[in-house]
């Protein structure tokens, strides 16, 4: 009987369909999550809402690294970005704003800027990618071995790594002691 197959006489319909199908569809998926929910990052006005709707661009983009065999980025982009980044960023939302459920209500010149802006960066990425080949799935690079990148990190690269944990401990001590201000005053 063949793989993938139900093994009954006159029938070889495929059980699950061909990963070969599925990986453009959650690519596709994926980066459709990423460019709705980072224009409603963009689009809202409740921040609240905005970091959930950043919450969910960030995964998007964990999404795509994964249907790119890019695992170690994946779980970087959700555990510090995702995880650590979007935390802090609510934290200090949370902590030195009076009303953290308060409306951003930019001015239609903002508003005009921003969307040039974004047309113009999005016209630019367009005309890139008319101009570039783009490799065949079967020239796919796979086998980076995270266990070099991990002993890289501790060995060649610890003190830039260190030095970014200390300094995004500094920014989260220094919002809460602004916020602790605030408070007092």
């Amino acid at each position: 009987m063949a793989k993938g197959t139900l093994g009954l006489p006159g029938l070889d319909a495929q059980v699950t369909p061909s990963i070969q199908a599925v990986e453009p569809a959650l690519f596709y998926a994926f980066a459709v999550l990423t460019c709705v929910s980072a224009w409603a990052v963009v689009a809202t006005a409740n921040i609240v809402r905005m970091s959930v709707y950043l919450l969910l661009t960030l995964g998007g983009a964990a999404g795509l690294y994964f249907v790119m065999n890019a695992e170690f980025l994946a779980a970087i982009q959700l555990i510090v970005y995702a995880g650590g980044t979007l935390i802090l960023i609510v934290f200090g939302v949370m902590l030195t704003s009076k009303n953290p459920f308060m409306q951003l209500k930019p001015r239609p010149s903002e508003v005009f800027a921003g969307g040039l802006i974004a047309f113009c960066i999005g016209a630019l990425l367009l005309v890139a990618m008319a101009g570039t080949d783009l490799p065949q799935a079967e020239t796919r690079v796979v086998g980076y071995d995270v266990d070099v990148i991990g002993r890289a990190l501790l060995t060649t690269y610890l003190v830039p790594f260190e030095v970014a944990a200390v300094l995004l401990l500094i920014v989260m001590i220094a919002a809460a002691y602004m916020a602790r201000v605030r408070a007092s005053d």
